[in-house]
């Protein structure tokens, strides 16, 4: 019989879990369910409540373990191969205990047999009691069973003597971002010779392409910083040209959805909902471009023949084009164009790329001549032995950068990091040795984050992930845990660690065009290949692809779905069990090779955004009302046109995803769903009245429609949901319950309203006091404040990032405050002119953004009614200006008393990239003055040292 004597032997088999990102995931989660069970009505017998106190203890003493070493990190190469067994034994173990405990949970509570529907609840209530006695006898022989199994885990231990691996101290690294295509300028180091030497070939001295045509493919490995270059180069010249594109490729290709995106990059849109085939889509793409001088970069090509049927579509002609591709394979390259072979940065530039991310706060990487010299001597050494090991590799540098960021700054610390790297790049250029650093990297993360980082393997190639859905399926594989009692919120612990990811150089951030806020992330194929590996290996995530399954093992815990030949019949999985699949990740190619619904009894994510469902809807979903233990369900842009009303079965879910379809309503049933966390909805989606409220735990609502004939009691609904975080509604007629509606969301971080085109209301925010935690704002033109309310002030809202909202008068000291509020990214502001007087404009004079103003802002969307000037020193980061519409007549009174034509100081703005503009308006003016106006905004953007776009509707 196993003792509490004999724990330590236990214990000391969880110092080989370092590298066993799944039990750490799992353990705390068993933990408090096993607690739930001693506690809860379940009326066991009490032989049952002492084993199960047996189980809690002994995974109670693991998880200290575990969170104790988590300072101590071992690598698989330096652990045995009984080790990596009885490792592996102990995770499927864990597993298999979660999924027993909630089998039970669901079949002892009967699932509520007041609560499911139809036949079910007839069946529930005629063998009540005789089910609940077989499903009590059934946890008891289950409890007794994993017992047995946690005692053989030990005493298999014992047998084969398994060691405890050797670990190394590590530390939190802080660092920006990984050298990518959205790296920032003045980041790039060492790019501007490459980037002139490859443009000379490209082009001649007008920057019309050589000999009509001109294909170069610039090839190196991995890491090496093709893409990077790529944009340089096509940042610098794409103003030359017609219409230009950057799509990338990956391994495995969508070649509909890649011809799609060109299209929708060059400027030819397709609509989504139009059935396309490959065939049709080039046969477009080719017409377009017949007439046009073009420039695409085709990034990522690892097949020829992916190749010679992109190259299919893309036409020579005699206007002109540019293509250039990036690869890793020589012959690739070769057969596609002139090879351009990228060498690796120089010693004097890698070592401004380490310093300058070191020690950026005391290095000019653009004007200090010695940014190439370590600032501290005494790691001069150390750091150029460990640039030799980077061997150039742009990835290798900003990665290893990103571990010796927090170290101390002294050289016994950084040889420690110098030593754990292994063979060094400098013996071979290849993906294999860049593997190492990335391991470095990878087991410096605490065990949460590799935890994290390793679904990312769910995704495929390039793929673009958005933040928030990723965030919610980690709260629902369990991945975020935390206390209640110090009041964390699970989506801010998931963001904190999206966010350490980002800042680890692990993940690469996607920014928001508009306010700048990173809202994706995408994977380096690199850091993919790596976190796909190991995941097949410990059997964490199984991708189908169209070859043959990654994992070996028999018993499948996530699988994603990825890709499929064309013609392919569906995969049957008669090799792999499917019974204790969590996770399901299906993508639009290979829709046709989902599983069975039914097969999925303990499944907790089924994500099919993207998929085909409109045909055989009935089939598929089934089984859909059986899957009990669901907690995320993503059906966006499937092309459904209802929800099963057996949706309310599943007790457990937390997100429901259903946007981007035709749903008329959410089944009554959905008021059950009172662990709903998430809920995505269309405007056009209604939700019956009495659903909202019984929605206690909603962190995220959008968008809900509400109409005015059940407006007063659906406000008062939304009132007491006090954890909401994001709100969008859609309000079909306006009512003075939404302030007060309002007043009661003090957690609210974003905030949208919309209301029918054409109407506004007036000062109907006008009293409500936003709460400071605000980040987002966005009423638009459906809330019109009458005067810049009181509560939009800057040290109320320190965390404004997005405001979108309209005034009817606006004065310049309102502006001004607007201009001090330090994090403020986007602003879309418009003084309402719907009214007699002209508010807000006096002759003469104009709305001037001061030396200082703004100092965060991206993007601003003017809707003013009169001229503005930019003073030097406003919106130093200022990339895209809107003014809709254009003042002409204003412009023209404002020249009357200065004596020349207004050109708004937009050469003050020093990092402006674009100007939107809107004359459509202008009905004042004669077209003669409208012309005069374009010529001087012409005039002022050509005098602009970026040369920004200038957009004229």
């Amino acid at each position: 019989m196993h003792t509490h004597t004999e724990e330590p032997y236990l214990l000391s088999y969880s110092l080989q879990l370092a590298q066993m990102e799944v039990v750490t995931g799992v353990l705390p989660r068993i933990i408090a369910k096993l607690g739930e069970l001693l506690i809860g009505e379940y009326n066991l017998q009490r032989k049952v409540k002492g084993e199960i106190r047996f189980l809690q203890s002994e995974l109670k003493s693991m998880h200290a373990a575990l969170e104790g070493i988590s300072d101590s990190k071992t690598q698989p190469n330096q652990l045995g191969i009984e080790d990596k067994i009885w490792a592996r034994d102990l995770r499927e173990l864990s597993y298999d205990i979660e999924d027993s405990i909630d089998t039970f949970v669901v079949r002892g509570k009967g699932n509520g047999s007041g609560k499911l529907l139809g036949i079910r609840k007839f069946i529930d209530r005629s063998v009540g009691l005789f089910r609940r006695a077989k499903v009590h006898h059934g946890i008891a022989t289950e409890i007794r069973d994993i017992k047995s199994r946690v005692i053989e885990v030990h005493k298999r231990r014992r047998r084969y003597k398994v060691s405890l691996g050797a670990g190394k101290p590590v530390a939190t690294a802080v660092d920006p971002r990984l050298f990518t295509r959205y790296t920032e300028k003045e980041e790039l180091v060492g790019i501007d010779e490459a980037r002139d030497e490859l443009i000379k070939i490209l082009t001649e001295d007008d920057g019309v392409p050589a000999q009509k045509g001109k294909i170069v493919s610039i090839v190196g490995f991995g890491g090496l910083g093709k893409t990077t270059l790529a944009n340089a180069v096509y940042e610098k010249i794409r103003e030359r040209f017609d219409c230009c594109a950057f799509v990338p490729v990956s391994q495995t290709p969508d070649l509909k959805k890649l011809f799609k995106c060109l299209l929708y990059y060059l400027g030819k849109n397709v609509n989504e909902q139009t059935f396309l085939n490959e065939s049709q889509l080039l046969g477009i793409l080719r017409e377009f471009l017949q007439e046009k001088r073009y420039f695409i970069v085709i990034d990522d090509i690892w097949d020829i023949k992916i190749w010679t049927m992109i190259r299919n579509a893309l036409p020579n002609n005699d206007t002109g084009y540019i293509i250039i591709t990036t690869t890793r394979v020589s012959t690739v390259a070769e057969e596609a164009g002139v090879a351009y072979k990228l060498r690796p940065l120089s010693l004097n530039n890698s070592r401004k790329l380490l310093y300058g991310r070191i020690f950026g706060d005391v290095i000019n990487k653009e004007k200090n001549e010695d940014a190439g010299k370590c600032p501290d001597k005494e790691l001069e050494e150390v750091s150029d032995r460990i640039l030799k090991k980077c061997a150039g590799v742009p990835l290798a540098i900003t990665t290893m950068a990103s571990l010796l960021t927090c170290k101390a700054r002294n050289k016994m610390e950084w040889y420690e990091v110098y030593n754990s790297i292994g063979t060094g790049l400098e013996l071979n250029l290849d993906a294999v040795n860049m593997r190492n650093i990335l391991l470095l990297i990878y087991y410096d993360l605490p065990y949460h984050l590799r935890t994290c980082l390793l679904y990312l393997s769910v995704f495929p190639e390039d793929h673009k992930i958005d933040k928030r859905r990723l965030i919610w399926m980690w709260i629902s594989e369990g991945f975020i845990q935390c206390d209640d009692k110090q009041g964390n919120n699970l989506f801010d612990l998931g963001q904190s660690y999206f966010d350490q990811l980002i800042n680890r150089s692990m993940i690469q951030p996607l920014h928001d065009k508009y306010t700048g806020i990173i809202e994706q992330c995408r994977v380096h194929d690199m850091v993919l290949d790596l976190i796909r590996s190991l995941s097949s290996e410990e059997n964490f995530i199984t991708v189908l692809n169209d070859t043959d399954l990654t994992s070996q093992s028999n018993t499948t815990r996530r699988l994603s779905i990825q890709n499929a030949k064309e013609g392919q019949a569906v995969t049957p999985f008669s090799t792999t069990s499917l019974e204790h699949v969590r996770s399901v990740i299906v993508f639009p190619p290979a829709v046709d090779r989902m599983p069975d619904l039914g097969s999925l009894r303990v499944l907790r994510v089924l994500n099919l955004e993207g998929c085909n469902l409109s045909q055989g809807y009935c089939i598929r979903f089934k089984h859909l009302g059986n899957l009990f233990h669901l907690r995320y369900l993503g059906l966006q842009w499937t092309g459904i046109g209802q929800l099963p009303r057996e949706v309310g079965n599943m007790h457990f879910l937390q997100t429901l995803i259903v946007t981007r379809n035709k749903i008329p309503s959410l089944p009554p049933s959905a008021l059950l769903l009172r662990n709903l966390m998430c809920l995505y909805i269309d405007q056009s989606t209604r939700v019956p009245s009495g659903i909202i409220g019984n929605l206690r735990c909603l962190h995220e609502l959008s968008m809900l429609r509400i109409d005015g004939s059940t407006m007063d009691m659906t406000m008062e609904e939304l009132g007491q949901l006090t954890e909401l975080r994001w709100l969008s509604i859609f309000l079909s007629q306006w009512s003075g319950k939404v302030a007060e509606c309002l007043s009661k969301l003090q957690k609210i971080q974003r905030l949208f309203i919309r209301g029918p085109s054409g109407e506004r209301n007036m000062g109907g925010l006008d009293a409500w006091v936003a709460p400071a935690r605000l980040c987002t704002l966005g009423t638009g033109q459906s809330c019109c404040f009458t005067r810049l309310p009181a509560w939009m002030d800057p040290s109320l809202l320190p965390r404004l990032t997005a405001l979108s909202f309209a005034v009817r008068e606006l004065r310049q000291d309102d502006l001004e405050t607007l201009g001090r509020m330090g994090a403020l990214c986007y602003l879309n502001l418009e003084v309402d002119d719907n009214h007699d007087e002209k508010l807000g404009i006096i002759h003469g004079r104009s709305f001037v953004f001061r030396a200082g103003s703004f100092p965060s802002l991206l993007r601003c969307e003017l809707g003013f009614i009169g001229p503005v000037v930019f003073q030097r020193g406003a919106m130093p980061r200022l990339t895209s200006l809107w003014l809709n519409p254009f003042p002409v007549q204003e412009m023209r009174e404002f020249n009357g008393v200065n004596g020349g034509l207004l050109d708004m100081g937009l050469g003050n703005l020093p990092s402006l990239k674009e100007v939107v503009v809107n004359f459509g308006r202008s009905e004042d003016a004669s077209k003669e003055e409208v012309d005069e106006a374009k010529a001087v905004l012409t005039h002022a953007i050509e005098m602009h040292p970026n040369h920004p776009t200038l957009r004229i509707r």
